[in-house]
């Protein structure tokens, strides 16, 4: 009997295509409907292990993919995001998601397939609103997963009928250490637990593998699912390689630990059930759920030793502190980061502004370094983050999004603008008072420190408003200018009536003065048209990762 190579091969190939297409588009379709949802539950659940534990089998079960569940984990860490103690747990929760598709395999689930893909394409061709076609592209791509896992295991079967390579799979039980590296390589290579799997339960249904040996192929499946975010911590932060190690380590731990019991957990397995099928579910399951039983509870002295394994180092001052590329094609959780990034560089705005005050009042030249570091630094800083705002608006995003998104980067160019006004005209014409070592008049010099604190205390509102995206907050700063326009004015004529008196210090500083009061008065429009694109475009959508508040409104002075 000829065996058809050709068809096998293709099957296997073409299975593991449509799998992984499903998984992604099911993937796109869940981000756009619950991008925010689930945004929001990471930040919230996080802080109890519990129900950081159910968070990861939630997102899983959704994804159907912990690999990607890691590997959004990673990202979020590396930009400090959540902490590895938080993202422990999530890490634990993930691997249990997975049991999911592994049940609905045993039970068949891949015969209605072809049902499901059937009910997902008519909503996503002819439904007018996005969210339902959303909701279609899910549903497809849920029905594409089992499609591809179907294919794969209907290409199998034909192996039943070659002797050498039924011998050869049954040897796997005698060569564990050898099942368990090309599993893990070969889930490495795929990126998909779920179609490694797939093949596994395929094999075991046609009695092509016995018991032990696919216990050695589950315990390589869920050991090549850390390689990923291994690959992907490269370069990252500390508190991203952490959370890679973190995931490496505990499936490295559970691959050991269940080796040593594989005899005595096979046993078990065929006491539970004699169907090839189930057999390799079970395993599946009671491996990743006893490895949450075992890790969780010591999850704080795991974190704590890889914190000391991988001490900390610090962050180049030209780098973004949030923008993480990893998750950029997950639109809410990068806007936050956006909008974290954003807080960053207004906290560095307004500490510049605060400079001039600090060099107007002490006369202290080394401020004026400090203007001129800070603003290099935000130059660099400031194109990085449109730049990577310019990178989210190209991927599928809803109105919401797309509005917060477009309002960062309004933000941001206003903030560059009051960077340069503080560089190039206010330190400009410091420099040149320090210079010629004048002075301004006590009423002049009472004026100029008047009206910078009160653009400092707008600023300061538009700040605030910016870290809670607060409309009221932003009101008031907007409210602020009219007053400080009204200031500046009522200054000008005082300058003008010292002017006809002659004394002398107004005379010398005249140009110097009005200029400052100028570029203040400039910038304080600039903060309300900054205030006006918070209460327009960012209060009305809290979508981002709000950081923590205390923390960063202490950030600016």
């Amino acid at each position: 009997m000829s065996i058809p190579w050709l068809s096998i091969a293709l099957g296997l190939f073409g299975g593991i295509g449509v799998l992984l297409y499903g998984i992604q588009v099911m993937g796109d379709g869940l981000q756009k409907i619950l991008g925010k949802q689930l945004r929001r539950l990471l930040e919230s659940v996080t802080r109890w292990p519990l129900l950081g534990v159910l968070a990861g089998v939630l997102i899983t079960i959704l994804f159907q993919s912990s690999t990607a569940t890691t590997v959004i984990l990673v990202g979020l860490a590396n930009a400090a995001v959540i902490t590895l103690r938080q993202s422990m747990p999530v890490i634990l929760g993930a691997d249990i998601g997975t049991v999911v598709t592994a049940q609905l395999i045993a039970l068949k689930f891949t015969e209605l397939s072809l049902l499901i893909v059937g009910l997902g394409a008519p909503i996503v061709f002819f439904a007018k609103r996005d969210r339902y076609r959303r909701i279609g592209q899910a549903i497809m791509g849920f029905g594409l997963l089992f499609l591809g896992l179907k294919i794969v295991g209907d290409s199998l079967h034909p192996l039943q009928q070659v002797p050498e390579f039924t011998r050869l799979l049954l040897s796997v039980s005698n060569h564990p250490l050898t099942a368990i590296a090309a599993a893990s390589v070969i889930t490495f290579l795929i990126h998909s637990s779920a179609a490694v799997l797939g093949i596994i339960m395929a094999l075991a249904s046609y009695r092509l593998i016995d018991l032990t040996g696919s216990i050695y192929l589950i315990l390589g499946c869920n050991l090549g699912t850390s390689f990923t975010a291994l690959l992907s911590s490269i370069g990252s932060r500390r508190e991203a390689q952490r959370v890679a190690l973190a995931h490496f380590f505990s499936k490295l731990g559970g691959t050991l630990l269940f080796f040593l019991l594989v005899p005595w957990f096979a046993a078990l397995l065929n006491f539970l059930t004699a169907k090839p099928a189930f057999q390799v579910a079970n395993a599946h399951a009671v491996f990743n759920v006893g490895l949450a039983a075992v890790f969780l509870p010591f999850s704080h002295w795991g974190s704590q030793f890889l914190g000391w394994l991988i001490p900390d180092k610090k962050i180049p001052e030209l780098e973004p502190k949030f923008l993480r590329e990893e998750v950029i094609n997950l639109p809410a959780v990068a806007i936050g980061l956006a909008h974290k990034e954003t807080v960053r560089l207004s906290a560095g705005t307004l500490r510049m502004v605060w400079y001039t005050e600090r060099t107007i009042v002490q006369g202290k030249r080394h401020f004026l370094e400090r203007i001129a570091h800070q603003e290099r630094v935000m130059d660099v800083l400031f194109k990085a983050a449109v730049e990577y705002l310019t990178r989210v608006l190209r991927q599928p995003l809803s109105s919401e999004e797309h509005q917060y998104a477009s309002g960062l980067i309004h933000v941001l160019d206003h903030l560059e603008k009051i960077s340069d006004i503080v560089e190039r005209d206010i330190k400009y014409r410091i420099e040149n008072k320090l210079a010629m070592k004048t002075s301004f008049s006590p009423q002049g010099q009472a004026e100029q420190v008047t009206t910078i604190h009160r653009v400092l205390d707008q600023l300061r509102q538009t700040h605030k408003g910016l870290v809670q995206n607060d409309f009221d907050l932003a009101e008031e700063a907007v409210t602020a200018q009219p007053r400080i326009a009204a200031l500046v004015r009522e200054y000008r004529q005082n300058h003008i009536h010292r002017l006809t008196e002659g004394i002398k210090e107004s005379e010398e500083t005249s140009n110097l003065h009005l200029e400052l009061l100028n570029s203040y008065q400039q910038i304080s429009e600039i903060a309300r048209d900054i205030a006006f694109a918070i209460m327009e475009e960012l209060s009305r959508g809290k979508i981002c990762l709000t950081p923590p508040k205390k923390k960063e409104e202490a950030a600016a002075p």
